[in-house]
């Protein structure tokens, strides 16, 4: 089962990684944006996992570096943003995100 956390940390994440000059970003890095944007305090670990989740979702690619992750946007999320698709697990956007 999802959590409304997860669901809403999700969205966070392909917002974060919309805004991004290659849309990637790593997962130290999504933590501390996580935190300090969105008073979502959860261990690098977490964000792995949701980056995982992601993944098997074909909404991100994963690429392993070292200990940490990097995650990138795929064209489904991005159509997730635009509320051209709705994937189950990750709120939508109240408004599109082109």
């Amino acid at each position: 089962m999802n959590s409304a956390i997860e669901q809403e940390a999700r969205l966070i994440i392909l917002r974060e990684l919309r805004v991004q000059p290659n849309q990637s970003i790593t997962s130290t890095a999504m933590r501390r944006t996580l935190l300090e944007g969105w008073l979502i305090d959860r261990p690098r670990e977490w964000v792995e996992d949701q980056f995982d989740w992601l993944s098997a979702r074909e909404v991100v690619r994963l690429t392993p570096a070292g200990s940490i992750k990097i995650a990138t946007l795929l064209d489904r999320g991005r159509q997730h943003l635009a509320l051209r698709i709705i994937v189950s697990g990750i709120e939508s956007p109240t408004e599109p995100v082109l």
